[in-house]
């Protein structure tokens, strides 16, 4: 490949079309997330110049951002407007200057981070993830700013940790919407839990996302790859969750 213009400092970046996980510094043999060989890395200009950031809304406040085209197995990323500025939940994969920006990333877990550290350095803006997913090694690579433990609220966001999936897995609530990334898939065969993670400690900590949920006036939810009306995704929720 030819050399790599930079972004900011001396660092290359490099993006796999096959999971959309962005490797900073020297590219290596193999994705560290999915296995890919280099042969399948763009680097982050050539990405830059083949996929645009979308957004198609949700509602009046929150917005789905994917890659057009597609890329890999890219998991969608949300904007919220909220009162104090405006807030991603997860980032793109690919990197687009010309998006609007915002003040803050909130991070689910440590395999979503896609861009983040380049919009970080354009917007400066906020990086906050959970402590136990920001000590991954997936995550070293990347800037956090905020390491949180525990439930918080920012920007008027609820974050929940759970673990499960991953140790640090947190869930955002948001006014009526709920943000649980891709602790569960819908699949043609139904709603499964996410399988990359510890098969009993994701259904444990399960139950604990539908004690908070179960009583909220919650109208949509948002996942890595879809959006549906709450009233329909709770019920398969909870007999997931209570599955032996």
């Amino acid at each position: 490949m030819p050399n790599e213009p930079k972004l900011f400092d001396d660092t290359p970046q490099w993006v796999c079309l096959e999971c959309g996980y962005n490797m900073i510094g020297e590219m290596p043999e193999v994705c560290p997330f999915c296995g890919a060989r280099h042969d399948r890395f763009l680097s982050w200009v050539e990405a830059e110049k083949t996929y645009r950031v979308t957004a198609r809304p949700v509602n009046e406040y929150v917005g789905q951002l994917l890659s057009v085209p597609k890329l890999g197995l890219e998991h969608a990323a949300y904007r919220i407007e909220t009162d104090q500025g405006a807030v991603w939940i997860d980032a793109p994969s690919a990197f687009n200057r010309d998006l609007s920006p915002v003040r803050a990333i909130l991070f689910t877990h440590h395999h979503f981070m896609g861009a983040s550290n380049q919009y970080r350095k354009l917007w400066n803006a906020e990086v906050r993830m959970h402590d136990l997913d920001a000590r991954h090694p997936l995550a070293a690579s990347f800037d956090v700013d905020l390491r949180f433990t525990g439930d918080s609220i920012a920007y008027g966001i609820e974050a929940f940790h759970t673990g499960g999936h991953t140790p640090g897995f947190t869930f955002y609530i948001y006014r009526d919407v709920l943000f649980i990334c891709d602790y569960v898939f819908l699949t043609d065969a139904g709603m499964r839990f996410n399988p990359f993670g510890p098969e009993q400690e994701t259904l444990l900590r399960a139950r604990r996302i539908f004690e908070v949920v179960e009583t909220r006036k919650l109208e949509t939810v948002c996942g890595y790859n879809s959006v549906m009306k709450f009233a329909e995704w709770l019920p398969r929720f909870e007999k997931l969750a209570n599955s032996s």
